[in-house]
């Protein structure tokens, strides 16, 4: 990766929208990788360290979504879907398969161009690439979860856990604010970025659920992420 250029892989199988795309982005300064499907994807991701990854849904031979789930097995890249596929089922799956954000055929420049810096800036913060300035407390330490806000790292009973920028950054949240419920809409507009939208409700929820699957011993039956039901979620 160079230094000063974000490096972002698209994935779709039609090269005008490739092209499109590439020509926007690399006008903001990104540097740009194509891939015509999923499988040239995860062969570009084994010698490349990328920033972003953009995936279109529907491609030859392996979806997006399978797409993603093999990237999630060796990267926690953040993963930006671009669909026509517009429905809340779409979405659910896609960010179950372990994408951060959905993005909808056809979109805005601006508004792909937004997301793409948003999620960007996010991993390289997760990843120390850029530093924050953190007020006191630099670790948060709760029944063998150790959260330690300055290098940007989660250890469970001593074994680290990978997340993904998205996962760190909710994770953070809901723990220096301990105990204090985050309604869904307060999370997703902290967390994306973004103004809340209809549908957003289910982004939060499945995102909760993948971060639950990876630091709770029982996922149905949590300890650290709690649901507070009508309200939000809360760390215990």
């Amino acid at each position: 990766m160079t230094q000063n250029m974000p490096h972002i892989l698209i994935a779709d199988d039609n090269p005008e929208i490739r092209e499109i795309i590439k020509v926007l982005l690399s006008g903001e300064g990104f540097l740009v990788t194509e891939a015509k499907d999923g499988q040239t994807a995860l062969n570009e991701i084994k010698q490349t360290e990328f920033d972003l990854i953009i995936l279109d849904i529907m491609m030859p031979g392996m979806s997006g979504y399978e797409t993603c789930q093999n990237i999630r097995e060796t990267s926690n890249a953040p993963i930006l879907f671009l669909s026509a596929r517009t429905t809340d089922s779409d979405k659910i799956l896609g960010f179950s398969s372990g994408g951060d954000d959905y993005l909808e055929k056809p979109f805005s420049y601006p508004e792909l161009i937004g997301r793409a810096k948003a999620l960007i800036r996010r991993y390289h913060v997760y990843q120390g690439k850029e530093r924050q300035m953190q007020s006191s407390p630099k670790q948060v330490s709760l029944h063998g979860l150790d959260i330690y806000l300055e290098e940007c790292e989660v250890f469970l009973h001593g074994k680290k856990i990978e997340l993904t920028g998205t996962e760190y950054e909710m994770l953070r949240l809901l723990a220096l604010n301990r105990r204090q419920i985050f309604s869904a809409q307060r999370l997703y507009e902290a967390v994306w970025d973004d103004p809340w939208y209809y549908g957003a409700n289910n982004t939060v929820m499945v995102h909760i659920r993948n971060l639950r699957q990876k630091i709770e011993a029982d996922p149905k039956n949590p300890v650290f992420i709690k649901t507070a039901w009508g309200k939000g979620y809360h760390f215990d």
